[in-house]
């Protein structure tokens, strides 16, 4: 009998990729859409466009994370077998503006599925989108299941709360719930707002003439960056086990904001001079013409410094590790970019 996954956030970058990812697997794929004056399912209209027949497979229905009722509504007339929580307010930014908003999707948005699930159907399966943003803290160590939380924005938080939650409820009513810890993973479909994204987008279009300046934030802080592909097979794979278990998702290597900013630079045949003696570093090009610009407008409140990933767990008891090492995202990320101004300016 074919499975069916109910998934929120489906029209963000993670949420993307697993549609396509569970369509392949032979599921019916539900998705949660807010209502919204613009059109926001640009991620998910090759689904439609591609395959005709995946109409019969793939549904969109209007609800809201803050809204139990709509939710209820939704998983009751669906009957899914697994439900993949990706919805937030992901944007760590962002939280510390809205920390309200945050927490009532992100934190709240996670009991009212996880208190679904314990009224009307105890053997539908749960995973929980974590983050890295949990622990936060500066670890001279790489992060693992084990490593304590310490988490540094209301994001981070609101995520804290879910993680917890979800491991309440797996404790307390025996639910099939479990805890992807994702550390960060990129894509072309990753939204503009994220500093990878807004790199590349930024670096192409000075490649190409169409921006003159790149702003950055802290650009010493180093991450743990890997492929979205890779990141929803994993939540996948967790789905299918036995007994739920939390799992940390990461590469295991890390690089700085500089050096990632240096790696598409390379690939687009840029090149740039920091001059890191200010306060504010900056580069310039060939031409001495300032390009990138460090501005405390982009620094957080409190400032994560380094997060990398011991993913040990995952490669032994799912069988998992990455397929794209972070030159193939970049380029792949590059020539979307790419692509998408070449039809900007052919419709122009």
């Amino acid at each position: 009998m074919k499975k069916c996954a109910f998934i929120t956030g489906i029209t963000g970058q993670d949420g993307s990729y697993l549609a396509k990812f569970l369509l392949k697997k032979g599921y019916k794929v539900h998705g949660l859409k807010r209502r919204a004056s613009l059109i926001n399912t640009q991620r998910i209209d090759d689904i439609y466009e591609d395959n005709f027949q995946s109409r019969k497979k793939f549904f969109l229905h209007h609800g809201d994370m803050t809204d139990a009722s709509s939710l209820q509504s939704i998983i009751e007339k669906i009957k899914p077998d697994e439900i993949y929580n990706l919805a937030a307010q992901s944007h760590v930014a962002v939280s510390f503006e809205q920390p309200e908003y945050t927490a009532n999707t992100t934190a709240l948005g996670t009991l009212r599925l996880l208190e679904i699930i314990r009224q009307t159907n105890r053997k539908i399966k749960f995973y929980q989108a974590g983050t890295s943003e949990l622990y936060g803290g500066i670890y001279k160590k790489k992060q693992n299941e084990k490593t304590p939380f310490h988490p540094r924005s209301p994001y981070a938080i609101a995520k804290l709360y879910s993680h917890w939650l979800t491991k309440n409820y797996r404790d307390a009513y025996g639910i099939f719930a479990c805890n992807g810890i994702l550390f960060n993973h990129e894509s072309p479909l990753r939204g503009e707002t994220f500093v990878t994204k807004k790199i590349v987008s930024a670096l192409v279009k000075i490649k190409y003439g169409m921006q003159k300046k790149l702003y950055l934030g802290n650009i010493y802080s180093r991450r743990d960056w890997g492929h979205a592909k890779d990141y929803v097979e994993a939540m996948w794979l967790m789905m299918q086990k036995k007994k739920p278990e939390d799992f940390v998702i990461s590469t295991g290597k890390q690089i700085s904001v500089k050096k990632f900013v240096n790696l598409v630079c390379d690939v687009l045949k840029i090149d740039i001079y920091w001059n890191e003696k200010n306060k504010f570093p900056y580069a310039t090009d060939s031409k001495n013409k300032v390009i990138i610009q460090t501005s405390s407008k982009y620094f957080r409140p409190t400032e994560v410094n380094t997060l990398v990933g011991d993913s040990k767990k995952a490669r032994k008891i799912l069988k998992w590790k990455p397929k794209y090492d972070l030159r193939k995202l970049v380029n792949e990320m590059i020539d979307y970019e790419i692509y998408l101004h070449k039809n900007v300016k052919k419709k122009f």
